[in-house]
């Protein structure tokens, strides 16, 4: 098995549950490849930033489906407090 680069953000690193996600799918593979440092930055820590496992899983959901569907930030979010 290959391992495949999955770019990160511009503070946090991919997670290996996103990035299992990620590369399930080419066309969310693809709009993430697709998006700026910053851009995965807010994906990530708005996934990271949760504290139920259930959350978590949830998130990770809807960012698979969003970024398929050409989303470039997630919605309703104040943004990532890290950067």
């Amino acid at each position: 098995m290959t391992k495949k680069r999955i770019a990160t953000g511009v503070v946090h690193k991919v997670p290996a549950d996103l990035k299992k996600a990620l590369i399930s799918n080419n066309t969310t593979l693809d709009a993430w490849k697709d998006l700026t440092p910053l851009s995965r930055n807010e994906w990530i820590c708005w996934i990271t930033s949760v504290k139920k496992s259930k959350t978590r899983k949830y998130h990770i959901e809807r960012a698979r489906v969003e970024l398929s569907k050409g989303k470039r930030r997630p919605c309703c979010w104040a943004g990532c407090p890290h950067r």
